[in-house]
């Protein structure tokens, strides 16, 4: 068998704010599949930032569903909660290209700005989720109103200056999509997304900023994640070029959707790993509601 350092490495992240259901459930065998499949090393990474939501009985909980499907990880595992000093040095390099700022607008100012904006019959730009892009008023502010603002000691998050940010990318961006059809080359348009946020006043990272982090760290090549991100691969392409980190190969497999066409999601309790088990469901029986 090839050294650890050479051989392909593949993760699974999920985050214990919440039980495990179904789409969890087939994203790690999708990793644990793929990672078999190339000779690869599998890891676990707890994603925690969110400490008002993540806790030690669900990471408990999300630990021993992945042991009950019989998927195995390196040890120890990778927990976010552990890095968050990290997450402040690769703000601080990006605050030093000049690409980041605070912003001060609250979700309620932002849709009363979205609000007032679509009166007049126009459209406010939404990013590829849905969600209205950020506007203008904080990049703009001037050096003295932020020292101002931030002296008072108002809260804010940090975002990323897209068009700042797209002026220090040379070349056109791309990341590398494992298909069913095989290797394709995907054009990222990061500027979709708008102001992206990195960091928050009750979170040291936002997703964007700590999964470019961490997979460096972890020296992942292969991410292996759900359709409803494949999107944001843009933006996680644009910071590993700032930041001259080795981009991974991505594939983005299809969502295990509940009954009525929608993404299931922890905090509707969508077909928990837990209650299925509790009710006498098999692993066997779960893959044949996954299909696989």
């Amino acid at each position: 068998m090839e050294p650890a350092q050479d051989r392909p490495v593949f993760r699974f992240a999920p985050s214990p704010n919440g039980y495990l259901h179904l789409g969890h459930a087939f994203s790690a065998f999708e990793n644990q599949a793929r990672a078999e499949a190339v000779g690869g090393r599998l890891l676990l990474r707890i994603e925690d930032i969110d400490q008002t939501r993540a806790t030690p009985e669900l990471e408990a909980a999300l630990i021993a569903d992945l042991a009950w499907l019989g998927l195995r990880f390196e040890t120890p595992y990778f927990r976010q909660s552990e890095h968050f000093g990290d997450y402040q040095a690769v703000l601080e390099r990006l605050m030093a290209m000049g690409v980041v700022y605070p912003a001060f607008l609250t979700r309620g100012d932002v849709r009363r700005h979205v609000e007032d904006y679509e009166r007049s019959g126009r459209l406010w730009p939404r990013d590829p989720d849905g969600a209205p892009l950020y506007p203008a008023t904080d990049r703009e502010r001037s050096g003295d109103e932020r020292a101002a603002l931030l002296a008072s000691g108002r809260r804010h998050a940090f975002r990323l200056d897209m068009a700042a940010a797209l002026a220090l990318v040379e070349e056109p961006l791309f990341w590398r999509e494992d298909t069913d059809g095989g290797m394709v080359d995907v054009e990222a348009d990061p500027a979709a997304w708008g102001d992206v946020v990195l960091s928050r006043s009750d979170a040291p990272s936002s997703y964007h900023l700590s999964v470019v982090t961490d997979d460096a760290a972890q020296n992942v090549t292969h991410v292996v994640r759900g359709r409803d991100l494949y999107h944001a691969t843009a933006i996680h392409r644009l910071l590993q070029t700032l930041l001259g980190l080795k981009a991974p190969v991505y594939r983005h497999h299809r969502l295990i959707l509940g009954a009525d066409g929608r993404k299931l999601s922890k905090s509707n309790g969508d077909t928990a790993l837990r209650q299925l088990r509790a009710d006498g469901s098999s692993v066997a029986d779960i893959l044949v509601l996954l299909g696989i």
